[in-house]
C-alpha cells in the first residue's frame, strides 16, 4: 500500500467516491462521517493524509485542520469545499491544510492532489531524516554528502590547533561558516571572532583596519584606534578574500605572521598579537603566485592547514536539505505558511548547476517563498534561470565513488523523473523518452 488516508465527510456519496478512487490508486482509505470521529481515530492510528469536507456540523473542517496541524504535524490535510467557497478553503490552508478540492469532485483532480501531497510528504520525511543525520548543525555546516563530510572532518581535526588555516572554495560556498565553525569548536570560542573582507578597501584603509593607528597618523586620525588584530584578542581573526589583498599589504601581513607583532599606523610601539589567523579565498593562489600577483612566501605562511569547501554541484545530495532549511527560515521570517516544494520544483533544483553555490540557493528559496501563494513552492515560483535551464547532455555531478550509480539505476531514476515532470502521464512520458508505452511499462517493471 502507498499510504494511509482518512476521508472525513458527512456526505456519504462524496466520501464513498473519494474512498473508492483512493483505493483504486493503491492507498489505504478509511471513511468517517464527522470531524469528531476523526479526532478520536487519530488518537490511536497513524495517518499520512486527511481529506476533509469544510462544512460539517459541530466541528468544521477548518477546526479539524487546525487540530491536526497542532497535534499531528506529520499528518497532511486537504480540504473539500463548494465551488464558490475559495475564501473558506484559503482560511483552511492558513489553519494548516496543504491543498483544497472543489465540489463536484472529479477523480482526476483527487488523484493529482493526493499524488502532490504524498510527493511533498515524501520530501519532508526524507529531509527530516537527512537533517537528523547532518553533522555540526549548530555551527552552520549542513550536509551529509561525502564532499561536505570531508570538509567537516577536517574542521573537527584542526579546530583545536593554533595553526593558520587557509579555506578555499568558490564564491558562495560558505567559507565564512567554516571559519566560524573552526572558532566555535576551539578553545578560543569565548573570545572574539573578527572578520574583514580584504577586497573591500584600499591598502591604506586596510592597514589601519587591521593594525590600528595613533592620533595624528593621517589627516582624519583625531583619535587612536585599535586594529582588528588587537580587537580579536585571543580569539580568531578571519581574513576573507585574502587573494585580493594589495601587494604592499601582503608584505606587512607576512611580517605580522612571522613576528606575531603589529605596529599601528604612525606608531613606534610594537604590540604582540595572540589571535589565530584564518584566511579564505576564491582564487587559485598557486596560479596567483606563478603570475606574480600574490607573494609566494605569504602563500606558504597562510597555507599551513588547507581546507577546501566543495561547490554545490559536487554535493548534489545536499541540495534539497539546504533548500528546505532556507525555505523554512524564509517562511518564518515572512510569516507565511509555506511548508515544502513540489516534486517538479525539487527536480528542477537538482538539475541546475548552481554557479552561485549555496548563496544562490538561499536567494532562490527566499524569492520562492516571497512569491508563493499557497503552502507549496511550485516551479512557477522559481527564478527564470532555473525554469529555463536545460542541459544538452546528462552530467554526473559528483566525483565521489560512493555517490555513483549503475547504468540501470541511472536509467530508472531518469524515467521516474520524466514521469514526475509529466504528472504521471505515461503517454507524454513515453513520447519524451522516445519509446512506446509498452516499453515504458517494461522499464518501470525492471
Amino acid at each position: 500500500m502507498r499510504g494511509t488516508i482518512l476521508v472525513v465527510d458527512d456526505d456519504a456519496d462524496t466520501s464513498m467516491l473519494v474512498g473508492d478512487v483512493l483505493r483504486a490508486h493503491g492507498f489505504t482509505a478509511h471513511v468517517l462521517p464527522s470531524a469528531e470521529d476523526a479526532v478520536s481515530y487519530l488518537r490511536d492510528h497513524v495517518v499520512d493524509l486527511v481529506v476533509t469536507d469544510v462544512n460539517m456540523a459541530r466541528m468544521t473542517g477548518i477546526e479539524l485542520c487546525a487540530h491536526i496541524a497542532r497535534e499531528y504535524p506529520e499528518t497532511m490535510t486537504i480540504v473539500v469545499t463548494g465551488g464558490v467557497e475559495v475564501e473558506t478553503a484559503i482560511a483552511a490552508m492558513r489553519a494548516g491544510a496543504y491543498d483544497y478540492l472543489t465540489k463536484p469532485i472529479r477523480s482526476e483532480a483527487i488523484s493529482i492532489a493526493i499524488n502532490r501531497a504524498f510527493g511533498c510528504l515524501s520530501l519532508k520525511r526524507e529531509l527530516k531524516a537527512l537533517r537528523a543525520a547532518t553533522a555540526l548543525p549548530h555551527h552552520g555546516i549542513a550536509g551529509t554528502s561525502p564532499a561536505i563530510r570531508a570538509t567537516i572532518e577536517m574542521v573537527e581535526r584542526v579546530a583545536g590547533s593554533d595553526s593558520t588555516v587557509l579555506i578555499t572554495g568558490e564564491s558562495g560556498t560558505g567559507k565564512e561558516l567554516v571559519a566560524r565553525a573552526l572558532h566555535e569548536l576551539s578553545d578560543r570560542r569565548r573570545q572574539p571572532f573578527v572578520a574583514i573582507n580584504c577586497a573591500a578597501m584600499p591598502a591604506p584603509l586596510l592597514e589601519s583596519e587591521l593594525f590600528g593607528h595613533v592620533v595624528g597618523a593621517f589627516t582624519d586620525a583625531k583619535a587612536a584606534r585599535r586594529g582588528l588584530f588587537v580587537q580579536a584578542g585571543s580569539g580568531t581573526i578571519f581574513l576573507d578574500e585574502i587573494g585580493e589583498m594589495p601587494m604592499d599589504m601582503q608584505v606587512k601581513l607576512l611580517r605580522v605572521l612571522q613576528e606575531r607583532v603589529i605596529r599601528p599606523v604612525g606608531g613606534d610601539e610594537e604590540l604582540p598579537i595572540r589571535a589565530r589567523v584564518v584566511a579564505a579565498t576564491n582564487r587559485d593562489l598557486e596560479v596567483e603566485v606563478a603570475e606574480k600577483r600574490f607573494r609566494e612566501d605569504l602563500y606558504y605562511r597562510i597555507n599551513v592547514v588547507p581546507i577546501a569547501v566543495p561547490p554545490l554541484r559536487e554535493r548534489s545530495t545536499d541540495i534539497l536539505l539546504l533548500a528546505q532549511f532556507f525555505l523554512e527560515r524564509s517562511a518564518k521570517l515572512a510569516n507565511k505558511a509555506v511548508e515544502c516544494m513540489s516534486q517538479t520544483a525539487a527536480l528542477r533544483l537538482l538539475a541546475y548547476d548552481w554557479p552561485g553555490n549555496v548563496r544562490e540557493l538561499e536567494n532562490c528559496m527566499e524569492r520562492a517563498v516571497a512569491l508563493c501563494r499557497l503552502t507549496e513552492i511550485t516551479i512557477d515560483d522559481l527564478p527564470i534561470a532555473l525554469t529555463e535551464h536545460s542541459k544538452s547532455t546528462m552530467v554526473v555531478v559528483t566525483t565521489s565513488p560512493e555517490e555513483l550509480v549503475t547504468l540501470d539505476e541511472l536509467s530508472q531514476r531518469y524515467v521516474r523523473q520524466i514521469l514526475v515532470s509529466t504528472d504521471g502521464n505515461k503517454t507524454h512520458a513515453a513520447k519524451i523518452l522516445g519509446i512506446d508505452r509498452r516499453s515504458l511499462y517494461r522499464r518501470l517493471a525492471d
